[in-house]
């Protein structure tokens, strides 16, 4: 059931790590870094990737970032610290190791995606191509939302598909990628198993984390108030996830 009230902020992780195992799972953009123009403008500190590695060594490998992004944009923000990651929305997942967990994922057909590149090129809108996805942005543009989700929406269907939406972003995936299905995939993991889950994010694709988070026990952490979230808990911006986390 969601929420429309306000949020309180959890007890501290250090308090909830003494009384029992917890695995976390965080999303990126708006929960890990702030929330930029365009994916490409972010600013991320210097010293995330580590801190990152050091909180999952304090969890026993029991941290992942599950991000829309593909695994091979967080690598390019991120390096590569020894630390699960999930990219493309669930779509494609890695342990700490590096290695795979489950199937290949499939990519996009290339006819779904230059369709909505060459849409985006006439509406003035920010394509972004992903290695199992394809994202419209119009934060430059807000008012072409509306036709943007609409333009997507029968693109999905046309190829049978699936529809993210976001912070001024509309997103087209393979059917199946969502962030509740990759916390349940890593839950089957040894490294996970038996912990009680927590996923921290800001917006609308993270709501399926939550709702995985309470279905196997634990709760999700919204990073500001947003109604009708799943969320138990919340914490004001980023730098509110940082102190939360005692990451830095």
């Amino acid at each position: 059931m969601t929420k429309s009230q306000s949020l309180r902020e959890p007890a501290s992780l250090s308090d909830m790590c003494r009384k029992h195992a917890v695995a976390l799972f965080v999303d990126f953009d708006g929960t890990m870094v702030e929330i930029a123009a365009g994916p490409d403008d972010i600013s991320v500190p210097l010293n995330l990737a580590q801190a990152l590695e050091a909180l999952a060594a304090r969890m026993d490998n029991r941290l992942a970032v599950i991000s829309g992004r593909s695994l091979l944009d967080i690598k390019r923000h991120l390096g590569t610290p020894a630390i699960a990651c999930a990219g493309s929305h669930g779509a494609e997942l890695v342990s700490s190791d590096g290695s795979l967990l489950g199937p290949q994922p499939l990519e996009l057909p290339r006819q779904a995606l230059d369709a909505l590149a060459e849409y985006a090129r006439k509406e003035g809108l920010r394509f972004e191509a992903k290695t199992h996805g394809g994202a419209l942005h119009y934060r430059s543009n807000p008012e072409r939302g509306s036709d943007a989700l609409s333009f997507a929406t029968d693109i999905s269907n046309s190829y049978g598909l699936a529809i993210k939406t976001g912070k001024c972003v509309v997103e087209v995936v393979q059917k199946g990628a969502n962030k509740g299905n990759a916390v349940h995939a890593f839950m089957q993991t040894a490294a996970f198993a038996g912990a009680t889950p927590i996923f921290i994010g800001d917006d609308v694709t993270d709501e399926d984390g939550f709702t995985a988070c309470k279905e196997l026990g634990g709760f999700g952490i919204c990073v500001g108030n947003r109604d009708g979230t799943a969320a138990e808990y919340s914490v004001p911006s980023v730098e509110g996830v940082y102190e939360w986390l005692e990451l830095f």
